[in-house]
């Protein structure tokens, strides 16, 4: 059974699922794979018919702690430990800092076919609606340190209240320390040596902790959320999943305060790319709006469900990487077009589950796939003017095909230009014969003989065909398979790996692709004698 399926067959009722998001910076893509693995949940639960609702939180009350490198540190420097939503938009077009990286954030949803509830903490906090788990935490702050104490081992001083004050004198949320709570206001101090990344101004006073005057520390504020919504599912990244960790935490207060039942959880891995863990406020890692702009929403959502939550992603765009991913998608479609030719009205098999959730709608759009190693080579012929004329002499494509083609040739064209080392790149060398030749075995000589005297006469000049006599005659010629291919890479590309072979030779003349092999079969004839 598809993981989210399992889940959602486990659960009774009336479900509130609840993700969220600190924008501390742009946000990457290992942020996306909370969204969508909740996402699927969401989606599973309304296949099985069961009333759910999906809400994403903008956590954007939390301070800035650190300016990602790519902002100007000069102008956000006077701003740390200010919360996010008081920080000025890094351009004109936002009206806050946690906006101006939200709403691109957000378009990345859009695209995704995402469409939670969306709801902004700062919201909570300034229309009261957080007032009452407020109160209660301060109220029973000495069960609050309790927990802490009890779960992850965290001594609290005894004067020690679960709150921040935003100061009145300086603006800062991560500098001040409640000492003292007597029902309608706190006692708080804004230290000078508030932490080791920013100083408070000294400042000390009563003021009431409600109507947005301030904010729970982060733990406190999940469960007040939980409370608030009535959350019954919410997962978290295994950093949070810790024995002892923020979530245990945050059950133990859920429980022995709120005295609720805390959400389902299922702790999942981090995306790593190229074996290192992202970071928004660093800079590191892919952002979510870059891997949009590149890859079609349906591959995007692919790539992030179809390994197991529990399981990493090591995330790259290398050639091989994003080759895979484009094959192992379309090989699903193959799949599903067999199944939909000779279905009954049993439901879609488990390995087509992952094809599902991918969609950014409810049903699959089927259309005939194209080698997506092959269109990375075709993009980068010589004079070529549009390589979708060459696909369309190969096979008669509908207006889906169309939309898919052009789709890809663009994404073709992003991954050359911004992803691809120059190691990776496959150029068809039209022009004249590749050096790389002179790499030709006489076995591989052979080989080639013999397939040019059988291209000339196969009965269709089509990628499926001419793969298959490349098999056949490496198997009547006794050589192995990846020699033969290298033979004929070797003599379009210059290089001994490449797309699939028989589609790339579909794509071009037959009569060219006949000439070349023979104009290499004389020179390496040449060059022996």
């Amino acid at each position: 059974m598809f993981w989210a399926d399992k889940i959602a067959g486990e659960m009774q009722g009336h479900q509130v699922i609840n993700d969220s998001k600190t924008p501390s910076g742009r946000v990457h893509i290992g942020s996306v794979r909370g969204v969508i693995i909740h996402d699927i949940i969401y989606r599973a639960l309304k296949r099985a018919n069961q009333p759910v609702k999906f809400i994403y939180g903008v956590d954007d009350y939390d301070a800035l702690d650190t300016i990602p490198k790519y902002l100007d540190s000069t102008k956000f420097s006077p701003y740390l430990g200010f919360p996010l939503c008081n920080v000025p938009s890094p351009d004109d077009l936002a009206s806050d800092y946690a906006n101006y990286f939200m709403d691109e954030f957000l378009e990345v949803f859009q695209y995704l076919g995402v469409t939670p509830e969306v709801y902004h903490v700062r919201d909570l906090y300034r229309k009261g609606r957080l007032n009452p788990f407020i109160d209660t935490f301060l109220q029973n702050a000495h069960l609050v340190r309790s927990v802490y104490k009890e779960v992850s081992k965290a001594d609290r001083p005894d004067n020690w209240y679960p709150f921040q004050v935003i100061c009145e004198q300086c603006g800062k949320i991560a500098t001040t320390v409640v000492t003292n709570y007597n029902g309608e206001e706190v006692f708080y101090h804004c230290k000078p040596d508030g932490n080791d990344w920013v100083n408070g101004c000294g400042y000390t006073g009563w003021v009431s902790p409600f109507n947005g005057n301030g904010k729970l520390p982060w733990k406190l504020e999940w469960v007040a959320k939980w409370g608030l919504f009535g959350v019954s599912v919410e997962l978290a990244g295994k950093d949070h999943s810790q024995k002892g960790g923020s979530r245990d935490v945050a059950n133990a207060l859920c429980r022995n305060i709120l005295k609720k039942k805390p959400p389902f959880h299922s702790p999942y891995e981090f995306i790593l790319v190229n074996g290192t863990k992202m970071s928004s406020s660093k800079g590191i890692g892919s952002s979510a709006k870059e891997i949009a702009d590149l890859l079609p929403p349906e591959l995007m959502r692919f790539l992030l469900l179809r390994t197991q939550p529990r399981s990493g992603i090591n995330f790259s765009l290398n050639y091989d990487a994003i080759v895979r991913l484009f094959r192992d998608y379309d090989g699903l479609i193959e799949k599903y077009h067999t199944w939909e030719a000779t279905r009954t009205d049993g439901d879609l098999p488990e390995e087509l589950l992952p094809l599902l959730y991918a969609q950014t709608g409810a049903t699959v759009e089927t259309y005939q796939p194209f080698d997506f190693s092959t269109l990375i080579s075709l993009e980068q012929i010589p004079h070529l003017q549009t390589h979708a004329e060459i696909v369309k002499r190969s096979k008669p494509l509908n207006e889906v095909d169309w939309k898919v083609l052009t789709g890809r040739i663009a994404v073709a064209r992003k991954w050359l230009a911004g992803y691809a080392d120059e190691d990776e790149k496959l150029v068809l060398q039209l022009d004249a014969i590749p050096e790389q030749v002179k790499e030709i075995s006489s076995i591989q000589v052979e080989y080639l003989k013999k397939l040019t005297g059988t291209l000339e006469f196969i009965p269709s000049w089509d990628s499926e065909t001419i793969q298959a006599t490349l098999f056949s005659t490496s198997k009547q010629m006794d050589i192995d398979q990846a020699a033969a291919f290298k033979a004929v890479y070797l003599s379009f590309l210059g290089k001994d790996r490449g797309p699939r072979c028989g589609a790339l030779l579909s794509y071009l003349d037959q009569d060219f692709v006949i000439a070349r092999l023979n104009a290499v079969i004389h020179l390496r004839i040449s060059e022996v004698i």
